[in-house]
């Protein structure tokens, strides 16, 4: 078994699927089933929830009892079942309810990939970025897949389309696997000595996780508000927005490529830093300058606000924490930094939206500027 291939094979399905659920998860409940944008709004938002909740607690307890590929069966499933229930409920209720058990399981596929990803990578010694990168080419391809299907045949593509693609994840899953990850966890590993509690105790880590927090929190805006504030604000054509918004997933792959060459050796703190620098220079370019031109110049920025803060969370894990902790670390990764973090400063954004578009983008700085100063003023102090 080539560890590096599988690993790039398991990044690329899980972010075929990822595209759909991103993109157009909303779209398809408000369009093929029919429900308003409160409530589609109200469901996602909840759904946030019971994700954060699960990447939180569900899943690292799991991985005290399961190995790795056992654990990604389990989830891939999971999720496989829980979206075939949608096919027959329509009302609102029940569609809240599915929504809240596909979402236990589904958004957990995440952590649990990286997971495996960081427990190679510490002991098998493989590229992490070079298999990352054919996450972020698989999202783009699902993307630009999906529209076209839904041009010929409408929304109700949308969960077939998860439905083909979880089907084909879940038969990857019982293929071969790389031996490490069959490994099942021991009494030893679920001692407290390696609980999550513990997690907090691991000199560097409470602060790398709060930078992180910080860091990842503040594409809120952007995640939620860019599509709109380029349609009405900027006044760009529809068909030319994907196009655009699509710039800052192809310099993410380039960095992802070429990541392990360059930055390897140099340390979480410098790589969070500059994160940080490059997030606030986005946020300020995009208020300063309201010009389409410069929005797409600030999308370069993705490569270090988003996939450099990143990169140093799995280095800084990979390189400091036992295998023990790395499903630990993970869930409270995709918790808080990608989870809670984003629901909470979405309401923040969407208040200075309405005050005025670009204040929205501008505000996001309120996170990376602190993440900058708590980066400066603790890495001599923790060395990490």
């Amino acid at each position: 078994m080539n560890n590096q291939r599988w690993l790039s094979q398991n990044f690329f399905i899980f972010f075929f699927t990822w595209g759909v659920y991103l993109q157009y998860w909303s779209g398809w409940l408000t369009e093929a089933k029919g429900l308003s944008v409160q409530e589609v709004s109200f469901i996602m938002g909840f759904g946030l929830v019971s994700r954060a909740l699960s990447t939180m607690f569900i899943f690292p307890f799991a991985s005290k009892y399961l190995s790795n590929k056992k654990l990604s069966q389990f989830l891939v499933t999971s999720s496989l079942l829980a979206a075939f229930f949608y096919i027959p409920f329509n009302s609102f209720t029940a569609l809240f309810i599915i929504t809240m058990i596909f979402s236990l399981f589904y958004p957990s596929l995440l952590p649990a990939i990286e997971s495996s990803a960081s427990t190679l990578v510490q002991q098998t010694r493989i590229h992490y970025g070079k298999s990352r990168s054919y996450g972020s080419i698989s999202f783009v391809i699902s993307v630009f897949i999906l529209s076209i299907i839904i041009g010929y045949v409408g929304e109700k593509a949308i969960l077939w389309c998860m439905i083909v693609y979880l089907a084909i994840m879940l038969i990857l899953q019982f293929m071969p696997a790389p031996d490490v990850l069959s490994v099942k966890p021991t009494a030893v590993d679920r001692s407290q000595s390696f609980s999550m509690r513990s997690l907090w105790k691991i000199k560097g880590f409470p602060v790398v996780m709060v930078i992180v927090i910080l860091l990842q929190g503040a594409h809120a805006s952007y995640y939620n508000y860019s599509y709109i504030y380029l349609q009405q604000y900027l006044e760009v054509n529809t068909f030319y927005i994907g196009i655009i918004l699509n710039v800052a997933v192809l310099f993410e792959i380039l960095f992802f490529l070429k990541v392990d060459y360059l930055f390897s050796k140099w340390k979480t703190s410098t790589l969070l830093l500059i994160a940080a620098v490059g997030s606030t220079l986005r946020w300020i370019m995009i208020f300063a300058i309201p010009n389409v031109w410069v929005f797409i110049l600030s999308q370069s920025l993705h490569s270090l606000g988003f996939a450099m803060a990143h990169y140093a969370f799995v280095q800084y894990i990979t390189n400091n924490l036992p295998k023990q902790q790395l499903s630990n670390a993970q869930g409270l990764y995709s918790a808080l930094a990608m989870s809670l973090s984003a629901a909470l400063l979405t309401l923040f954004g969407g208040y200075l939206y309405y005050i005025t578009p670009g204040l929205a983008f501008l505000g996001m700085t309120v996170f990376t500027i602190p993440a900058i100063i708590i980066t400066l003023l603790s890495r001599k102090v923790y060395q990490y």
